[in-house]
């Protein structure tokens, strides 16, 4: 009889382990084949994300060993918690708390065991410039549920008047919580010579940077009113920034939204994005990108470049747009590059991406120039190739909807246009080697 209970209870621990298993399998292939025709094949390193998985040609995957993040949460019932107040923030809107942030990040930093570093709710933090600074011992969690505030006296920016909120070097960083990043960008604003064009052209912060981070998830958060570009991602690796809202006046100059630059194995998803500026910027060094379900307007659309100013080399591959909605915008899906540059902006795909009102739906500039003065016509450019527009419908506020003004002397290459259906404008198209498949509307002549 004891013996029968024995495997009875084994039999049930045992069809519970399966369950479990084939849950979790369930919930990561849901997230890495989503419902779309791009191969992930082609771009294996795009699954690297999640650490130990094999993508076969099945499309089934196989666990290894547990990723950092899974074994992040896995360990969260030993993880230490520290509170900024402890630390002495007040979170009144108008002392000072940065010092309190700095004292607890480095009582997280130093920590062996997994941290909680937790920012409560209903309060508002001033904050002047500070820097995260790692390596740390071990995983870190920012719990952001209160607002982070910048200062708006400038002088305050005198050290470093491109960031303020700063990690650098920082490994198995999470940072969310339903809270709110407020950047103060109304004093930088009116001091741009983009909108008061007797000032002289300055840098302005951007309100959050990552620097130089690897295995990053950023998410559940909103940023609004940036000084210059809300949320920056540099020299990262493996990247997931998620459910994200970022907000700024369709005038506030300069304000990207999400910018990428010199990042590999980054995927951006379910963020809405309205600003002054392009929701989503990719420039140089940037490759394995993948950006899905975006909102974007207001704002200048989703832009690669600007690649190759100042007569510079710059590279980005391998970016993929799969789901979008931009409405009132002033570009779509752009490339833009300076003359004189030199490089390539290589395998992108753009697919599933609906339009309304947007002043340039697909655009390629290869004679980009933002500056006052006009830019001299040089021979040299950003090599514009493999790029693919599939499955585009919408409406055009202008009477362009394609416009391709590539090089003379380095057209696009291996440009491929497959269902796209933007209406009644026309298309304007030079020194492109294009494909047209299925219905094409407006179609290049």
């Amino acid at each position: 009889m004891a013996l029968e209970k024995n495997i009875s209870f084994i039999l049930i621990v045992l069809s519970l382990i399966s369950c479990c298993i084939s849950l979790r399998n369930n919930l990561l292939d849901n997230y890495i084949q989503e419902d779309s025709d791009y191969d992930f094949r082609a771009f294996p390193s795009y699954v690297r994300l999640i650490e130990g998985v094999k993508l076969h040609n099945s499309s089934k995957i196989e666990i290894g060993r547990y990723s950092h993040f899974n074994k992040f949460r896995i360990l969260a019932a030993s993880t230490k918690t520290i509170n900024v107040h402890n630390f002495g923030a007040q979170g009144d809107g108008s002392t000072d708390d940065t010092k309190a942030f700095q004292k607890a990040w480095e009582e997280a930093c130093s920590s062996s065991s997994a941290v909680n570093v937790l920012v409560p709710k209903g309060k508002n933090y001033l904050l002047k410039p500070i820097t995260f600074s790692g390596p740390c011992k071990s995983e870190i969690t920012i719990q952001i549920a209160g607002t982070l505030v910048a200062s708006n006296d400038r002088s305050d920016y005198s050290k470093d008047g491109r960031h303020w909120l700063l990690f650098d070097s920082v490994q198995n960083l999470i940072v969310e919580g339903g809270g709110t990043i407020n950047g103060n960008g109304n004093v930088w604003w009116q001091n741009s010579c983009k909108i008061n064009k007797a000032k002289p052209c300055k840098d302005a912060p951007t309100a959050l940077t990552f620097y130089k981070c690897t295995n990053l998830e950023v998410k559940n958060l909103k940023i609004k009113d940036a000084q210059q570009i809300h949320l920056s991602f540099e020299k990262c690796m493996n990247v997931e920034a998620s459910n994200l809202v970022v907000n700024a006046p369709e005038k506030s100059p300069n304000t990207d939204g999400i910018h990428v630059t010199g990042t590999q194995n980054i995927q951006i998803s379910s963020c809405t994005i309205g600003t002054g500026d392009d929701c989503i910027s990719i420039v140089s060094g940037s490759k394995k990108v993948r950006a899905t379900d975006i909102t974007c307007g207001p704002g200048h659309g989703i832009s690669i470049g600007s690649l190759g100013s100042g007569n510079s080399e710059a590279y980005v591959s391998d970016i993929v747009l799969n789901g979008a909605k931009l409405s009132g915008t002033t570009n779509g899906l752009r490339i833009k590059t300076w003359q004189g540059g030199s490089g390539s902006a290589s395998n992108i795909k753009f697919q599933n991406v609906e339009m309304q009102n947007v002043k340039n739906p697909i655009i390629i500039d290869q004679s980009y120039c933002d500056q006052s003065k006009p830019c001299k016509e040089q021979g040299s450019a950003v090599q514009v190739k493999n790029v693919v527009y599939q499955n585009i419908k919408g409406t055009s506020a202008s009477n362009v909807a394609i416009d391709f003004d590539c090089s003379k002397k380095y057209p696009c290459q291996g440009i491929v246009l497959q269902n796209v259906n933007l209406g009644s404008a026309k298309a304007e198209c030079n020194n492109v080697n294009f494909k047209s498949i299925g219905t094409v509307t407006p179609h290049c002549s």
